[in-house]
């Protein structure tokens, strides 16, 4: 009788064994098609909601509790670009991406999702803006953003450093964390003026209301106001109206939070911030550019911007880059000194091929000083200027300045230290049980997460 519980017993354990190797590999079919490791790095590929676009059309939508990498990690880079429905890249020529911005947001557990329909500036007690470290007061709460430049510019974070989210101590008491996109997309495909819609010229779309039918000033020639979300710019007679489906593919790669990570904060500058006049931070995001008088390619026909703001903390610039639109030439942050803090310059495309289009800034230049080497002191005045050609005239431009600082007192608490390749775990019964309920977890987390057609899907790296 013994002799036939001990085999029972044995039977028992080995279907139990092989079944946690089954589920075990099924857990890495569907995991590792969405997770990739290399250099001690996790990464993850999504696709956004799918964005429906016809000749001349404009997309400018929120979509709330985005998909996202969970747990108390650093974050390394986050990369985006327009892909159509077989996954291939999108060309600038067809699709402009006028920008993208990623909101980290804390919602009141228990509220359903995609309840918002509003604007950056929504402001309710069941949602919470978890915005970057300033200066702007609203308007520009983005931990990542980007736009015509994104597949050529670098978001790379530098050993020993990380960008900080999912810490369950800074989120509020009956909230949970989650993100939000932003994706402002302009189809050009049989545009009468292609460079017009996207420089969002109202008479292109004949509009003379924004988004919250209120009347336009009339010397407001272009800008975001007249290329809102289901605004149509101007295409040439005759064309077959032809819909296609696009996605935002974004590309997070990550790290698990651990005390070697050096925290960095996230300022973001705007040329047009008002803080010199009012004493407020009230970025107004956009402006235009006058075309010069003489119309010769001259230093007469750079239009230049500056401001000045007080930095509100101490400590190092680990990475710099600009933000500008078609017909920047450059941008610069100083110290108060006047020495270059970060100097970022545009790469214009030069062909037709996707990632080269002519005409279009398809990068930004970076900055990756050496540790240390730049430091701000807290209240220095800092100056930003934005260049721009002015040739011809160029409406709702955009001169914004991205910079990652270490603050001084969070510096030295951190000891330095670089990501290593990840090593493989010896296989045991310990780890086959635990490898199990992970997996178990992860199957129903995915089956729980997965979408219709119009949700949010996902590709792998």
């Amino acid at each position: 009788m013994f002799s036939v519980f001990i085999n029972r017993h044995r039977g028992s354990t080995m279907f139990v064994f092989f079944l946690a190797i089954a589920l075990l590999a099924t857990c890495v079919q569907n995991s590792e098609a969405r997770v990739t490791f290399e250099n001690g790095l996790k990464t993850m590929v999504y696709l956004s909601p799918k964005i429906t676009q016809h000749q001349g059309s404009v997309s400018n939508k929120y979509y709330y509790d985005i998909e996202f990498p969970k747990g108390h990690i650093a974050i390394k880079s986050f990369n985006a670009e327009v892909v159509d429905e077989a996954g291939n890249p999108v060309s600038l020529q067809e699709t402009y991406l006028h920008h993208w911005v990623a909101v980290r947001y804390y919602q009141r557990t228990g509220i359903k999702e995609n309840i918002y329909n509003g604007n950056l500036g929504f402001h309710r007690s069941d949602v919470i803006i978890a915005g970057n470290a300033g200066i702007c007061s609203h308007g520009l709460t983005q931990f990542f953003g980007l736009g015509s430049e994104t597949r050529k510019t670098s978001t790379r974070v530098p050993d020993p450093y990380g960008i900080e989210v999912g810490n369950p101590l800074e989120v509020p008491f009956g909230y949970e964390e989650k993100w939000m996109l932003n994706i402002h997309a302009i189809d050009t495909r049989g545009a009468v003026d292609p460079m017009g819609c996207t420089e969002c010229r109202c008479n292109l779309y004949n509009v003379t209301i924004d988004e919250y039918d209120r009347p336009l000033d009339p010397n407001y020639v272009g800008g975001l106001y007249c290329c809102y979300d289901e605004t149509q710019c101007k295409v040439k007679d005759g064309l077959e109206s032809v819909k296609r489906n696009l996605y935002l593919k974004y590309t997070v790669k990550w790290v698990d939070w651990s005390d070697s990570i050096v925290p960095v904060k996230i300022f973001i500058f705007d040329v047009t911030d008002t803080w010199q006049n009012t004493g407020i931070h009230d970025c107004l995001i956009e402006y235009d550019v006058e075309q010069s008088t003489t119309g010769i390619a001259t230093n007469d026909s750079t239009s230049s911007r500056r401001t000045s703001v007080r930095f509100p903390i101490s400590g190092d610039v680990v990475y710099g880059v600009a933000h500008q639109h078609s017909g920047g030439i450059g941008s610069a942050l100083y110290r108060e000194d006047g020495g270059v803090i970060c100097s970022s310059k545009p790469i214009y495309g030069k062909g037709n091929d996707v990632g080269d289009e002519a005409g279009y800034i398809v990068g930004m230049s970076t900055c990756y000083p050496k540790p240390g080497s730049v430091k701000i002191a807290q209240g220095e005045t800092l100056t930003l200027e934005s260049n721009y050609s002015s040739e011809k005239s160029h409406t709702g431009v955009m001169g914004l300045f991205y910079i990652l600082v270490v603050e001084s007192s969070s510096e030295s608490n951190y000891p330095v230290q670089v990501y290593e390749e990840l090593k493989v775990p010896i296989f045991s019964w310990g780890l086959a049980v635990f490898g199990l309920a992970i997996c178990a977890a992860v199957l129903v987390a995915y089956h729980r997460r997965k979408r219709s057609e119009d949700g949010y899907l996902s590709i792998a790296a």
